[in-house]
């Protein structure tokens, strides 16, 4: 009879650390997808905010530079109408080149979109492979 005591005690006591188990992984999870979420809020805040300001700085300066090149043109229109017509033709293209190789290698760069996520997972891997894992952080 004490065996069976004895065996069903144990039968729960297994059962109670595997359930404990499962609810400490189930939080650790919670956790993770909670911290990935943030993390892509934070990307949509930063990717909206480079937009806009990146839209408005590009409008701003188009306007600006064309009122400059209108007006830098009729005020030598007389002596030198198609030089300053060639400048400024060959300073928008050479803008226009510019911006458009700083676009292609902020592209290429791309973003550390997850690398707190993925750096904590990491850690977490460490942790269990290390058998260390009786407290989750």
């Amino acid at each position: 009879m004490g065996d069976a005591a004895d065996k069903a005690s144990g039968q729960r006591g297994l059962f109670a650390s595997t359930k404990g188990l499962l609810g400490t992984g189930i939080t650790l999870l919670q956790k993770r997808l909670e911290l990935l979420g943030v993390e892509l809020a934070e990307e949509r805040v930063r990717l909206l905010s480079l937009l806009a300001y990146g839209a408005a700085a590009f409008v701003c300066i188009a306007v600006g530079l064309v009122f400059l090149a209108i007006f830098l043109t009729v005020l030598l229109w007389e002596s030198n109408r198609l030089l300053t017509l060639g400048v400024f033709s060959a300073l928008f293209l050479g803008a226009g080149i510019t911006s458009l190789t700083l676009t292609m290698s902020l592209a290429r760069s791309g973003s550390k979109l997850f690398s707190a996520s993925l750096a904590e997972l990491r850690k977490d891997s460490e942790t269990l492979a290390s058998g260390d894992a009786a407290r989750p952080q």
